[in-house]
């Protein structure tokens, strides 16, 4: 397949840049047997659902992960987005160089000072090298200070960054405290104290991500309420969503493209449900994409069945993929040739999918992880 068989029109003002309340986004609901497309709200969601169905929700928390400070000593302003954890120890001699880096350096390693080594994407990447020292503090002493000193360089402006606290508190406290919630690049505008709140579903649990799970961001507690109520049984998994789910994909052959892989993990009550639902033929119903990757990985790694544990969800689904466990998806709207699209494509067939998403634009819907969502049975 050739990756303009997945693009598509979408005027700039459709790129939703604001949230509106939780379970007030429009949705559009799409019949993947016949195409047929039908318009409602996300509030309505649980008159779509059936006695028996069962929802499963990524419950992962997005890190307040985008750090913003100074070079030292020069005073320049500093980026730092914090991407994953690494455990300095574990990184093979080619990735750090250990006789290059400065005693104290190896001694702020977990255990040791409470440092934290990170992957990183920093800006300005041509003046942050190895050996460079950032500084990272709020708008109040009681905030806490970071010191970050880059260790190695990477691809595509990642470094490999150690931060230790400067005085009292953990990295994690500070970061939690300073730092600000990394919104997506298509969101123009800079991160508010509202944001804080809007940009994690309201069942964020699990720490550990840089992206929101953007299905779940349409759910209210009251929302929840009344879908249990149907009759609808609810499970979570963890899916922590990184940098990638930004990557664009770069190869005119859609088959050659690589996804990042992301962690996930499915616990013992979780698969017990969902194996459950299958035995008796209830539907399965995904929560968002990233909760449809865990849940089909699981399912390749598991012969068919989605055991409990930890894995890394490294499958790309793209049209002709086989759906093994999810029998309908309730998603938003995703960047024209993106991953993201190939996969609710792959669930839906790629002209019925195209199809929907003219009429979305039609109808003036909002896009992208602040917009609209679809329900696709």
């Amino acid at each position: 397949m050739n990756l303009s068989d997945f693009d598509f029109f979408l005027p700039d003002e459709l790129v939703a840049q604001e949230a509106v309340p939780r379970g007030q986004s429009r949705l559009m609901v799409l019949d993947r047997v016949d195409g047929n497309v039908t318009h409602d709200t996300v509030n309505a969601l649980p008159s779509r659902l059936r006695e028996g169905d069962l929802i499963a929700v990524n419950n992962t928390r997005v890190l307040p992960a985008r750090l913003l400070g100074r070079r030292v000593p020069s005073g320049g302003a500093v980026e730092c987005m914090l991407l994953n954890r690494v455990d300095l120890s574990n990184l093979a001699p080619e990735v750090v160089d250990r006789s290059k880096l400065a005693p104290e350096v190896l001694e702020r390693q977990p255990g040791a000072t409470g440092a934290e080594t990170w992957m990183a994407l920093v800006h300005p990447g041509q003046k942050l090298r190895p050996g460079a020292r950032m500084r990272f503090e709020g708008e109040s002493a009681e905030s806490g200070v970071l010191i970050g000193e880059v260790l190695e360089q990477r691809f595509h402006g990642r470094r490999v960054v150690t931060l230790w606290p400067e005085g009292r508190g953990s990295v994690e406290e500070i970061v939690d405290a300073i730092g600000h919630i990394p919104l997506p690049p298509y969101i123009k505008r800079d991160d508010t104290r509202e944001d804080r709140e809007r940009y994690q579903t309201v069942y964020a649990r699990e720490r550990g991500s840089v992206a929101a799970p953007t299905a779940g961001l349409h759910f209210s507690e009251e929302l929840i309420a009344r879908v249990k109520a149907r009759g609808v049984e609810v499970v979570e998994i963890t899916l922590h969503v990184g940098y990638g789910t930004f990557k664009p994909v770069r190869t005119n052959v859609v088959e050659e493209h690589v996804v990042d892989s992301e962690p996930y993990t499915i616990s013992n009550q979780a698969a017990e449900a969902i194996a459950r639902a299958r035995r008796e033929g209830r539907r399965v119903i995904a929560a968002g994409t990233t909760t449809t990757r865990a849940l089909e990985q699981a399912a390749l790694d598991g012969a068919g069945r989605v055991n409990p544990g930890r894995g890394e969800a490294s499958v790309f689904i793209y049209p002709g993929f086989r759906f093994q466990v999810v029998d309908a998806l309730l998603t938003n709207f995703h960047l024209p040739k993106s991953s993201l699209l190939m996969l609710v494509a792959a669930f839906a067939g790629r002209e019925r999918v195209l199809a929907a998403y003219q009429e979305a634009v039609r109808q003036r819907y909002r896009f992208y992880s602040y917009g609209d969502a679809m329900f696709v049975q």
